[in-house]
């Protein structure tokens, strides 16, 4: 005869092996979501940045990370001049990574024409 002791031991093993799977099926979909809510949008930022970079020329006006607009006038491996204001006299030279926005020359003189089209159609 099989003890009742053998029995409610086997179940307890068998509700304890499907709690577990269901803890590690859990914890793969927790990661799932932390992938694709936190890690991936900060990957595709990061890629969008490094292209803004890469991508930098002369004349390119930019603004800093500590907030002053600017002027590339030289490129180097990982150091841009920048020239700051109407004074041609105030040149920093700084990391790439300093740089937090960039705006070309022709984005600029489009959205000024833009902005003259809309006022001539008022």
């Amino acid at each position: 005869m099989i003890s009742p002791h053998i029995l409610v031991a086997d179940a307890a093993g068998a509700a304890g092996a499907g709690s577990f799977v269901s803890m590690i099926l859990s914890l793969v979909i927790l990661v799932g979501f932390m992938y694709f809510f936190m890690l991936r949008p900060q990957q595709k930022e990061q890629k969008k940045k490094n292209a803004m970079l890469a991508a930098l020329e002369v004349g390119d006006t930019v603004l800093t990370t500590s907030g002053f607009y600017g002027t590339i006038i030289d490129i180097s491996d990982d150091t841009v001049i920048v020239e700051f204001g109407s004074n041609k006299n105030c040149r920093i030279p700084m990391q790439r990574a300093a740089i937090s926005v960039v705006e070309k020359p022709e984005d600029s003189a489009n959205a000024v024409e833009s902005k003259k089209d809309s006022k001539k159609s008022k």
